[in-house]
């Protein structure tokens, strides 16, 4: 998230959305049907996409954040992995929410590591989640305009982009630091509609943070989508309160992606 930041930590499911998968899935031939009448694109101009988590497969932040860090952070100083990655989760927490949370110079300072040259040494786990960039094609079949609203700062957006070739899909790439503000926080989407002139009635957003949509919500995003399969090493996690989809098909016109 970062998205939930560039994804730190992946929450456990609540009671909800446990009852909401046990809906979904024994329901899914229902499920991708009702979507037609959900999505009507024709009445949609903008599309609003996470980076992590959404397009992106969430497994490489997971990874760097919560184990390959808190590893080379307990080298550093000579304490065991579990109590080095307890202090940079504590860490983590204390900028929860501000825009040092995602920023990768922030975070090279505090730790005394260079975390942006570890991201490029890491780059071969930087990956698009499946199906994701059929989705960003049949985008550009419908010509909408398509817009990243990440949370993440600019210098891990470079290395990513310049891995996955993401930017050559969409119209313009907006990081936090841009709009001055994470996506969780409601003065964001103010700022971020003034930079990118978007009308929220015909405006879709895509996030795996359930805080983003909250916000989106708020502000009047009239549709909203669920990324429940943020990782693909780890189970869907989908939220009852909005549409959730663990995989792009159901937003492809009946479509199965490539």
């Amino acid at each position: 998230m970062q998205d939930r930041i560039i994804g730190f930590l992946w929450k456990t499911t609540r009671l909800v959305s446990l009852l909401a998968f046990r809906y979904t899935s024994g329901m899914t031939q229902r499920s991708a049907l009702s979507t037609q009448h959900f999505l009507n694109w024709s009445q949609i101009d903008d599309v609003l996409l996470d980076m992590d988590g959404t397009l992106l497969d969430r497994h490489f932040d997971n990874f760097f954040f919560e184990e390959e860090l808190p590893r080379r952070y307990a080298v550093l100083h000579a304490l065991p992995f579990e109590e080095a990655r307890e202090r940079l989760m504590a860490m983590y927490r204390s900028v929860e929410g501000e825009l040092a949370w995602t920023d990768l110079d922030y975070w090279t300072e505090r730790v005394g590591i260079d975390v942006v040259a570890m991201h490029k040494e890491l780059d071969h786990m930087i990956g698009f989640l499946p199906g994701a960039e059929e989705f960003l094609r049949h985008l550009r079949q419908l010509e909408k305009r398509v817009t990243i609203v990440t949370n993440a700062h600019s210098t891990g957006v470079s290395v990513k982009v310049a891995k996955t070739g993401l930017d050559r899909y969409v119209n313009r790439i907006v990081d936090a630091f841009e709009v001055g503000s994470l996506k969780m926080r409601p003065e964001y989407w103010p700022n971020c509609q003034r930079l990118l002139g978007f009308d929220p009635s015909r405006s879709l957003f895509m996030d795996d943070d359930e805080g983003c949509l909250m916000t989106a919500k708020a502000f009047g995003v009239a549709y909203l989508v669920h990324s429940a399969k943020s990782s693909s090493q780890l189970p869907s996690s989908p939220l009852s309160q909005f549409f959730s989809i663990a995989g792009f098909a159901p937003l492809l016109n009946g479509r199965s992606p490539a």
